[in-house]
């Protein structure tokens, strides 16, 4: 059942679970904190199986960065507002798989045709039809992108480049977490043009500024969404607002199986009692044999110092080492002239300053289609990433605008009815360094299990993908302590095509 923190106090007395008793008529208990997908995913795969699963969120919606929130235009309209643009690449398996539970065909799932990447003066690079396989479509991008000459080719550092084909899970960590993601391009020696379009765009998408990015990191990401993705680069998007076609339909699939999701709460602290964790919400106390932790970074720190040690030894350790990024903006503008007619539903772009990308919602979401063919005009989205942590919100959104408005110059006086600008700063960093003491699903409690994407995984992966699979992850550890089967994880190719047993295992389950 889903309950809002509000009721908690009133209904609390007439809900035993609330109680600080342990009742025997649920065998099993796992309480989570936290709704975004790693939460959600950790409470699908339990609930399943016939775990009484208690859920804490303490945003008022769930879903976490992909989650969305009602709010009204100027005539009054309602709209659902999200963090930002989300893509669903075809290689998220896990994704995928918890999305079916609502979506058996995908049907809210939109194929985009190309991932295309647009620079100042016309600068365009193109995804689309690119080989599947590598080195093939490596090749084949090189030889088309106007960005690279066969004299700067020459020039680049070869065994340097070759690295990004070489991924192994643990080498690849312990030979290049130490080193910058700026360092790593930096010895690439690419000409500036080509860097710009075919590096950096890249890189600013996972939130993180190249000069405090781990280059492992980097080469796990070329690795998981490219040279090691045989789906392709292009993706899918939503064709309705997040909370519409996943979020909300897959509460009403948790409660159907008696999960149990209490938004507008915060959890104030844990204990741990001799065999169970204890969470103190609303004045309440609520007991469970199996804890998954799935908050953000920021909410991990508060709990930690508000518990009084509870997790004190190597796990608390690792949860103090984690920290967040600089900010990342989005600029949701709802413009009274329609976008030009060979505007992209999504661009990356690059050497704009801080644009990082531009999305054209009424392209795919039918909400903001509905919205700007009544008002014959769109709705545009800008997101920068990595932001300088001095930038004010007055100069990251003129910035954004001025960005916008050198690639698409029809615009500039456009009207804008409605506007909405987000600046956040509560995304995991993957500093150079981290990796050793960074996370993992398993900690040193046998009966609590860590989610998110800040987890480290055995495997690449990255943002929904990664938080979706730790909390798959997370279900398992739990559902291995009480002897029941575990739900099936899904990745790719583990290796990069020049190191040993690279693509033998693509598809395999963990």
């Amino acid at each position: 059942m889903h309950r809002r923190g509000s009721s908690i106090k009133g209904e609390a007395l007439a809900d035993p679970f609330f109680g600080a008793i342990w009742s025997p008529m649920n065998e099993h208990r796992v309480l989570i904190v936290g709704g975004g997908l790693a939460g959600l995913a950790a409470a699908t795969v339990l609930s399943e199986r016939g775990i009484d699963v208690r859920l804490f969120e303490k945003e008022p919606f769930l879903g976490g960065r992909v989650g969305g929130w009602t709010d009204r235009l100027s005539d009054g309209t309602p709209f659902e507002m999200e963090r930002g643009f989300h893509a669903f690449f075809r290689n998220y398996h896990n994704v995928r798989a918890l999305l079916r539970r609502v979506d058996p065909g995908l049907d809210q799932l939109l194929p985009l045709t190309d991932y295309p990447l647009l620079g100042p003066g016309g600068a365009r690079e193109s995804f689309a039809d690119l080989p599947r396989a590598t080195p093939f479509n490596v090749m084949e991008l090189v030889r088309r992108t106007p960005s690279l000459t066969l004299r700067d080719l020459a020039k680049v550092h070869v065994p340097s480049a070759l690295e990004m084909l070489r991924f192994d899970p643990e080498q690849t960590y312990t030979r290049w977490d130490r080193t910058t993601a700026r360092e790593y391009l930096d010895a690439l020696r690419f000409p500036p043009d080509a860097r710009r379009m075919l590096f950096e765009v890249f890189a600013h998408s996972f939130f993180n500024p190249e000069d405090e990015y781990s280059a492992a990191e980097l080469l796990a990401m070329f690795h998981f969404y490219f040279l090691g993705n045989p789906e392709g680069l292009p993706f899918d998007v939503m064709k309705r607002p997040f909370s519409h076609a996943f979020i909300t339909p897959l509460l009403r699939y948790l409660e159907a199986r008696g999960a149990s999701c209490t938004t507008g709460v915060e959890v104030e602290r844990i204990e741990r009692t001799s065999d169970r964790w204890v969470l103190h919400v609303g004045g309440e106390r609520v007991v469970g044999d199996g804890l998954v932790l799935a908050s953000n970074v920021p909410g991990i720190h508060a709990l930690l110092d508000r518990s009084g040690g509870v997790f004190s030894g190597p796990t608390e350790r690792s949860l103090r080492s984690l920290e967040v990024t600089v900010p990342f903006a989005v600029l949701r503008r709802f413009y009274d002239r329609p976008a030009p007619s060979g505007a992209s539903a999504f661009a990356g772009t690059a050497g704009l300053g801080i644009l990082d990308n531009i999305s054209v919602y009424e392209r795919f979401e039918d909400e903001s289609r509905d919205i700007a063919t009544r008002r014959a005009g769109s709705v545009i989205e800008l997101h920068a990433y990595g932001l300088p942590r001095d930038m004010g919100e007055d100069a990251i959104r003129a910035e954004l605008i001025e960005g916008f408005e050198r690639i698409h110059p029809e615009m500039r006086g456009a009207g804008v009815t409605d506007e909405r600008f987000l600046l956040r700063a509560d995304c995991p960093a993957f500093a150079p360094g981290s990796h050793a003491l960074r996370p993992t699903v398993q900690t040193s409690f046998p009966d609590l299990a860590l989610a998110g994407d800040y987890v480290k995984l055995p495997f690449a992966s990255a943002l929904m993908e990664r938080a979706t699979t730790s909390g798959m992850l997370a279900a398992n550890l739990h559902l291995a302590r009480f002897g029941m089967r575990p739900e099936p994880i899904r990745r790719g190719p583990p290796k990069g095509v020049l190191t040993s047993r690279s693509w033998r295992h693509a598809g395999a389950h963990a």
